[in-house]
């Protein structure tokens, strides 16, 4: 491992050790439960992860329906000690559940020489990227069944089909690929259904999205507890999690106490550059993934994927590879992830190193960080006749510190103030100097709105 990857965990692993001191504390033992208080413990560990009573709120009829409810995207799940930001009512039958945030961005960046004929590299840029999610539950035939609709205005916030992120890259723009910049979400980014039934403590459901998130990676980085205040994309985002707005998704999932196994397909195709369309194609990829929950604030996930043909403008497949740990008690939150993408054309592998964390200081501050390492082979893309003399990648690392402040809450909405900057790693190399400053930088200020349950006001006596 490099070095820049050791410290990046031993600064995770210092944002956690509070936690790992509070779980060393001796306690005296407790009486053995009777066995309708082990039921009834069972049937809370599977509850909503960190979600506090709410009006409209009942408590999951079943183990089917709290499966259903612990997901964040798609079938992924995070550790069930998360306090989860979402809003609940409820109409008839049906268990409604509102989550959304957007942020309102303005980045500036270190100057990024653009080759002549290609789009325009880095740059500064007023932005928002944003998704909104309402999912709808309610009991069927002996389990539960959840529709799910996820959207994004991005497509509209996002100008260009692309926003300024040094050494990121990834789909294309204008018919030309990107580099160091990140494209929009699209308009749909899922649409799915998802029925889950329940034999013992076993569960099992059958997730199916025209347009959704297949089983492969950790939670996605809009989503993850650990990246709430960073509105930018992770460098090894196509390393990791990419396929979270994926067509034609099937997933088969078998929880059994604290273990998820699921399998399923989806097609392998990045989303087209109309972001305001629902892509379709074959079921061409296919995915698994083995997810662990050891303990109520713990999460772990291996999973591998073959991806048939993902880049419009890049020949052949990759076989995906990721493993992640994630810890989550209330808002903190922490994740350290791995990515492998072999590339079958080129056969050769790269890979991504990803820590992050979020630390909540007195309700209404929140401090964040995150570490990246990767390995950066298409930095070079919109120059083939350069890229073909330079080695296959460059080891890139990257240092993020935020602050984001709390400003406000009216109903169920919080409104936040933040920025945060990076500074970059690179190596010492022609190719690279006669692109980007000697000490890549950039900083991003923004304005952050979340769907976030009002707290409930302290009875006085």
């Amino acid at each position: 491992m490099c070095p820049f990857c050791l410290i990046g965990i031993i600064l995770l692993l210092i944002v956690l050790a509070p936690a790992v001191a509070a779980a060393q504390v001796q306690t005296p033992a407790p009486q053995p439960p009777s066995g309708r208080q082990q039921s009834m413990q069972a049937d809370m560990q599977m509850n909503m992860p960190g979600m506090p009573e709410m009006p409209g709120m009942q408590a999951p009829a079943n183990r089917a329906s709290t499966l259903l409810m612990q997901q964040s995207s798609g079938t992924s799940t995070q550790p069930l000690g998360w306090a989860m930001p979402m809003v609940m009512t409820r109409t008839g039958a049906w268990q409604l559940s509102w989550m959304g945030q957007a942020f309102a961005v303005e980045v500036q960046q270190s100057h990024v020489n653009t080759p002549p004929g290609a789009i325009q590299r880095g740059g500064d840029k007023l932005y928002s990227t944003n998704w909104g999610m309402l999912g709808a539950q309610r009991p069927l035939a002996g389990g539960a069944v959840l529709l799910s609709t996820m959207l994004s205005l991005e497509p509209a916030t996002i100008a260009a089909r692309r926003y300024p992120e040094l050494f990121q890259f990834g789909e294309t723009a204008f018919g030309q690929p990107i580099v160091d910049g990140q494209h929009p979400h699209n308009l749909f980014m899922e649409i799915g259904t998802q029925y889950a039934h329940s034999a013992g403590r076993a569960v099992f459901s059958l997730y199916y999205a025209p347009v959704g998130d297949p089983a492969l990676g950790p939670t996605a980085y809009p989503h993850r507890a650990s990246a709430a205040e960073l509105p930018q994309a992770t460098l090894g985002h196509h390393y990791e999690d990419s396929t979270h707005i994926a067509a034609n998704v099937a997933t088969a999932e078998l929880a059994w106490r604290r273990l998820h196994l699921e399998a399923g397909g989806f097609h392998g195709r990045e989303p087209g550059e109309n972001r305001w369309t629902i892509g379709f194609g074959p079921m061409d990829s296919w995915t698994s993934r083995f997810t662990w929950l050891p303990a109520h604030n713990w999460q772990a996930q291996v999973s591998t994927a073959r991806l048939h043909h993902p880049e419009a403008l890049s020949p052949g497949d990759e076989e995906r590879t990721t493993a992640s740990v994630e810890y989550a008690s209330g808002e903190r939150a922490a994740t350290i992830i791995w990515g492998r993408d072999y590339k079958t054309a080129g056969h050769y592998a790269v890979n991504a190193i990803t820590a992050e964390a979020v630390l909540p200081i007195a309700s209404r501050n929140y401090l964040t960080g995150r570490f990246e390492w990767s390995q950066r082979d298409e930095l070079f893309a919109d120059q083939p006749a350069l890229e073909a003399t330079l080695p296959r990648w460059f080891d890139i690392s990257a240092y993020t510190a935020g602050y984001t402040r709390e400003i406000a809450q009216w109903h169920d909405a919080g409104l936040g103030i933040g920025a945060n900057g990076t500074a970059y790693g690179m190596p010492n190399t022609p190719a690279l100097a006669g692109i980007y400053a000697a000490h890549p930088w950039a900083v991003s200020a923004y304005l952050r709105i979340r769907l976030k349950p009002a707290a409930k006001p302290v009875a006085t006596h």
